[in-house]
């Protein structure tokens, strides 16, 4: 536990400290949710979650190309976390929440 603990800590780090990611206005919600996926999220999602489309091989949660989830049950686990994955409510706006969840959900063919 400690071990996933610093790994996660280090990739966080490594991905510039948590700090804030600025998305251009006009940037599509899919895109929108591709980059809070990517590196938005704290700590990112793809960090733990495999996700071809985003480029990502995280081990720790499940592979969403294999669980295909749609996007409520997506929103529902960012809201309120689930196992070891942390609730993102107090980190992302309900807009970001529906972004990432759209953004999975389509990619992964899970809609």
């Amino acid at each position: 536990m400690k071990v996933r603990a610093y790994l996660i800590a280090a990739a966080i780090l490594a991905l510039g400290g948590g700090q804030p990611v600025t998305l251009a206005a006009e940037a599509s919600p899919f895109e929108q949710g591709r980059v809070l996926f990517q590196q938005g999220a704290v700590p990112p999602c793809g960090l733990c979650h495999a996700l071809k489309a985003a480029g990502t091989e995280g081990a720790i949660g499940p592979a969403l190309d294999e669980l295909k989830p749609d996007p409520d049950r997506v929103a529902r686990a960012l809201r309120n976390g689930i196992g070891q994955m942390p609730s993102y409510q107090g980190s992302l706006s309900e807009s970001q929440i529906q972004a990432i969840a759209a953004y999975v959900a389509k990619a992964s063919a899970g809609r």
